[in-house]
């Protein structure tokens, strides 16, 4: 009996549950026909303006409420494929920044070269290109190395020098290089003159790098900015190449000779090409002339200037200083 009741008593609510179903879906029939019918007036019209008043600032806060989660959840949706963007990105920055260094180092390597055209040019040079390959400066010795060498046609004693002015001479020399002496090793020593004044004189390096102008004398016109070039004398540098501008002029009494300063035209740590000046031209080596003034500046003594006057003595004595300078370079090559 218990279990008969009990069962009654489910079916009873079922069926209660079901009616109550089918009462309220008519009501909402009805209600929907009549508000259909009615409008917005009426009972029915008021009841449901009074149902959105309340509802409406109830959907108003949730809206709002929910719109950062909106925005965090875009956001969350979006990182993967920024930072796959941002990746790609930074790649591509990488590879602009690699071309345009080597664009940019190309530009720097064609103005160089194009300089070294223009100095080959202007000066008609018989000459060859190479490159600084190594470089070995100590308080014994100050050189470079090239990469060109007796197969390209070189020798010791030919003049290199860079767009800027000389740098030096090949004092060692093998089949694929070469070793050149910069004009600021203690053993350089190249003939010059001041372009303003004509004085001629013996540009020499020094153990600390430095260059002077020596025997230039007193009574001659020399000023800080001149223009120091070479004279030609000797056979072995083109006549009027750069070589440095003066920086400093001291006299001391009593002195036949000027003390004067060089600060060079060529910037040894910026050498990357050079030629290398295999043969004069006519023209290029000094005149009768510049000879005859070379002498008339006191003559050629002690290797650098000789006391014979004659034009002749004057060239002896240069080209004996030239070979002077090629024996002690190949003696110090060995």
């Amino acid at each position: 009996m218990l279990g008969m009741n009990t069962g009654f008593q489910r079916n009873d609510r079922g069926s209660s549950g079901g009616r109550l179903t089918i009462v309220l879906v008519a009501i909402s029939i009805i209600l929907f026909t009549v508000s259909a019918r009615g409008g917005d007036t009426g009972f029915l019209g008021g009841l449901r303006s009074f149902y959105q008043t309340i509802t409406l600032p109830i959907s108003y806060i949730g809206t709002v409420v929910s719109r950062p989660f909106q925005g965090i959840g875009n956001a969350v949706s979006n990182m993967t494929a920024d930072e796959a963007t941002l990746q790609d990105l930074e790649s591509e920055n990488k590879q602009l920044k690699a071309e345009n260094t080597q664009l940019k180092e190309s530009q720097e390597t064609a103005t160089r070269l194009q300089a070294l055209l223009d100095l080959q040019d202007s000066y008609n040079l018989q000459s060859t290109a190479a490159h600084i390959i190594n470089a070995s400066r100590d308080s014994w010795s100050d050189t470079v190395t090239i990469d060109k060498g007796s197969a390209d046609g070189l020798d010791v004693g030919m003049a290199v020098t860079d767009s800027s002015g000389v740098i030096g001479q090949i004092s060692q020399v093998s089949a694929d290089s070469a070793t050149v002496r910069l004009i600021a090793d203690a053993n350089s020593g190249v003939a010059a003159m001041v372009q303003e004044s004509r004085a001629q004189g013996m540009l020499n390096g020094s153990a600390d790098g430095t260059l002077s102008l020596n025997m230039i004398r007193t009574d001659q016109a020399v000023n800080v900015g001149d223009v120091v070039v070479t004279s030609g004398l000797g056979g072995v540098y083109p006549k009027g190449l750069p070589l440095g501008t003066v920086s400093a002029v001291d006299k001391l009494d009593g002195a036949l000779y000027y003390t004067i300063s060089v600060t060079p035209a060529a910037t040894t740590e910026s050498y990357e090409e050079v030629l290398v000046i295999t043969s004069l031209t006519s023209g290029q080596s000094a005149t009768s002339d510049d000879i005859a003034e070379a002498d008339a500046q006191e003559g050629m003594s002690t290797g650098k200037f000789d006391e014979d006057s004659s034009p002749e003595g004057g060239r002896n004595a240069s080209n004996n200083q030239s070979d002077t300078t090629t024996n002690s370079n190949t003696s110090s090559s060995n």
